[in-house]
């Protein structure tokens, strides 16, 4: 207890000196009167449980004690689990990121993760994917020897963490040139929420052990809704649930990162505690994010291969941690459909929400 206390002050002292907002400000948590009585309740029809030797700390408090950043990186790797450090993985755009300068626009956060290579393949000497947040957008055909030039022209100018909500004010390449190599492609994530799992066995075996539980309970909950999307569906909106390295807190597994578009599914507005009983809400399928002419997001490209808008991404990331499976079920309801958190107290370890400017790390 001492040193929850202890983390306690810490805690509070560093959010003071950083300007990081309270834990009842960042998120809207939901409430019985607003939310109905299901968001008091864990799910009643899960079946999946952790190994009876799966313990977490339970005592120390989560908020506030991450490491900030302005850009997440996620590097497809057709794996689940890594070298104990993704940067020593020899050959791959990790260490190439390891190797490179840093973007101009603040911190940049690098995570391997389970994403399919275009050859479906882990295999380093092959080009792959990665996926930029806040951006929400995916850049092709990455190597190596492209990383320098993916921050340079592309990364240090695409929204950070900290940026509004208003498009950017300078456009950004649809492809970028690499020379003595195929140029790299940028197009939209087809996804309106993106939620990321802490799979890192070599790092904690806690870790190996929560993640496909938690995204097996996941998709089963979305799958009732149509918004499952597997590693090779990019069919427009709905929900990529994948495999990331060590994120930082192992022992609070099961870590869980969830970033949102902009009222993602059309339901951060609506309150379930004032609907007619059996009455249910529907997410809204949006078009695929990113599409000329869609408002919000900004994808209009120009007779120089640049867009002439700018791209909005995800407004909000929500880092919980401690998720068990039987939290799935309100996850999914609350907090990817609507934003909210369930457990404040418990889970909430930080993020940021682009559209009230907050953020706590």
């Amino acid at each position: 207890m001492a040193a929850a206390g202890l983390l306690s002050l810490f805690g509070g002292a560093r959010r003071a000196l950083t300007g990081s907002a309270k834990a009842s400000d960042l998120f809207r948590h939901t409430t019985p009167e607003v939310d109905g009585d299901d968001c008091a309740h864990d799910c009643s029809s899960c079946t999946v449980k952790y190994p009876r030797s799966f313990k977490v700390e339970q005592t120390h408090p989560l908020y506030g004690n991450l490491k900030p950043f302005s850009t997440h990186v996620l590097v497809a790797t057709s794996k689940s689990d890594w070298l104990r450090d993704v940067e020593d993985e020899r050959g791959s755009v990790m260490e190439a990121f390891g190797k490179a300068g840093k973007p101009s626009n603040g911190r940049l956060m690098l995570s391997a993760s389970n994403m399919h290579t275009p050859s479906n393949r882990p295999d380093y000497s092959e080009p792959t994917t990665v996926m930029v947040l806040p951006a929400f957008t995916m850049v092709e055909n990455v190597t190596p020897a492209g990383v320098p030039s993916l921050i340079s022209d592309y990364i240090s100018r695409a929204p950070t963490t900290s940026d509004s909500l208003e498009p950017a004010n300078t456009s950004l390449p649809t492809t970028i040139p690499v020379s003595g190599s195929n140029d790299m492609r940028v197009r939209p994530c087809p996804h309106s929420a993106v939620v990321l799992l802490c799979s890192h066995r070599t790092r904690d075996a806690r870790c190996g052990q929560s993640a496909p539980l938690i995204k097996k309970e996941l998709e089963r909950h979305l799958r009732a809704l149509g918004l499952d999307r597997d590693l090779d569906d990019e069919r427009p909106g709905g929900v990529g649930v994948y495999f990331v390295n060590h994120v930082g807190g192992h022992k609070y597994s099961a870590n869980m990162l969830v970033y949102r578009r902009p009222d993602a599914f059309g339901l951060d507005a609506a309150q379930r505690g004032q609907l007619p009983p059996g009455e249910t809400l529907t997410p809204i399928a949006k078009p695929e994010a990113g599409v000329a002419g869609e408002e919000g997001e900004g994808k209009v490209e120009g007779a120089d291969g640049k867009e002439e808008k700018g791209v909005v991404g995800a407004a909000q990331c929500i880092w919980l941690a401690r998720v068990r499976p039987e939290d799935c079920e309100n996850i999914v309801k609350y907090t990817i459909l609507q934003g909210k958190v369930v457990k404040p107290d418990k889970q909430l370890r930080g993020g940021f929400d682009r559209g009230t400017g907050l953020m706590s790390w």
